[in-house]
């Protein structure tokens, strides 16, 4: 379909929490095409559609080594999450030019529709686990850098308007 302009941090969209969807139909399958265009673009591993200004609990993930087998979802949600943590190097194209440490679980069990409308649990670990993390804090109106203390998250915002 198409490759769509990802929303700038301070954008107002990307503090807000987006809303539910209801039911899947071709429109929502359409913004998932746009989105899987949009996360192979950039390149990245995960897309929020709040990141592209569509104010909907969609989100796309593919961690994959060869690509293509991304997950598509509406609604997701953390039922479990590992007590074990995975720190990794988090970034967005909201924010360009940044990036820093964040500190999650390294294995999550998530509910969300799919492509179907069938509602779906799935385990994701590792690299997948952390995407669909941050995926979900966008669609929560977060961002990465939330995760940080205060006086990181300082300094990451300083550094991204120095990189401007």
């Amino acid at each position: 379909m198409s490759v769509r302009p990802i929303l700038r941090w301070p954008d107002k969209r990307l503090k807000t929490p987006a809303i539910d969807v209801d039911v899947i139909t071709d429109d929502i399958r359409a913004i998932w095409t746009d989105m899987v265009d949009t996360m192979e673009a950039m390149p990245g591993v995960g897309l929020a559609a709040v990141q592209i200004g569509v104010m909907q609990r969609l989100a796309v993930v593919d961690a994959s080594n060869e690509r293509g087998k991304a997950v598509l979802m509406a609604n997701p949600e953390v039922l479990h999450a590992s007590i074990e943590p995975r720190d990794h190097e988090e970034a967005s194209p909201c924010l360009p030019g940044v990036s820093a440490k964040v500190t999650r679980p390294r294995a999550v069990t998530v509910r969300f529709l799919n492509a179907e409308g069938e509602v779906e649990e799935r385990d994701f670990v590792g690299l997948w686990a952390t995407s669909v993390q941050h995926q979900i804090d966008h669609l929560a109106g977060r961002m990465y850098f939330d995760r940080l203390s205060k006086m990181k998250r300082d300094m990451l915002l300083r550094k991204a308007r120095k990189a401007v």
